[in-house]
């Protein structure tokens, strides 16, 4: 009876000590899965920050990329922008100029009627009331004919006693002169004119040598130009 109850006590103390072997094993196994999560979480930690690291790296890259891809854009716009406004400001000046030649070929043919009314105001020197009244009349054509031309922006040159100037006058005689300095303007043959600024038509002028004799070369080329002009206002009166 004895040894039974005896029995009974190892026997429970065994269980004891198996449930006391059994809850340490747990408490172990517990232990490592809580050591196991914390690593899984650094270790995903980690790849998440070095995911991150690699985000951040490739959209600064990206970033970088497109900043030069828009600095490359904004550089060809502004490029682009420019040879349009030469364009158009060539485009505008070619017009420009073509006005200019074709007002300038239309009114170039106009100055020699201008002339011609200028030579009979000077040479026609009206007696009767008739004649009068007939000057009057040609008169008033010739100031409507200049009016026009004004409007149309054609100014006359003013010449005599200025300085010789070839973009502006042509010199067709020289002779010497007491009262003028060397490359003066004496004489003004056939009136220039301006428009816009511009050289419609130059001047044919008689220009000073300055003080001295005049020689038989000056003579003969003064008396051959006079013939020419005055051989060109037949022929514009006959027209």
């Amino acid at each position: 009876m004895i040894e039974k109850e005896s029995d009974k006590i190892e026997n429970k103390n065994e269980n004891i000590s198996e449930e006391g072997n059994i809850s340490e094993t747990s408490a172990s196994s517990q232990d490592e899965i809580s050591e196991d999560k914390e690593s899984f979480n650094d270790d995903n930690e980690k790849i998440n920050a070095e995911e991150l690291k690699n985000t951040i790296t490739n959209n600064d890259a990206r970033l970088e990329q497109l900043e030069k891809e828009h600095e490359t854009l904004k550089s060809q716009y502004v490029r682009i922008a420019a040879d349009f406004d030469n364009f158009r400001k060539r485009q505008s000046r070619d017009q420009d100029d073509l006005k200019i030649q074709l007002v300038s070929k239309a009114l170039t043919a106009i100055l020699p009627i201008v002339d011609n009314f200028e030579r009979a105001r000077q040479q026609f020197k009206p007696e009767s009331e008739e004649a009068q009244t007939l000057h009057r009349s040609y008169q008033g054509l010739y100031k409507q004919l200049v009016e026009v031309l004004k409007q149309q922006g054609v100014a006359p040159m003013r010449v005599v006693g200025q300085q010789f100037d070839p973009n502006l006058h042509e010199a067709v005689l020289r002779e010497p002169s007491e009262e003028f300095n060397e490359d003066t303007i004496t004489e003004e043959l056939q009136r220039g004119y301006h428009l816009e600024g511009k050289v419609l038509r130059h001047a044919l002028v008689k220009v000073s040598m300055g003080p001295g004799q005049e020689n038989s070369q000056v003579a003969e080329e003064k008396d051959k130009v006079e013939e020419d002009i005055d051989s060109e206002n037949i022929i514009s009166e006959d027209n």
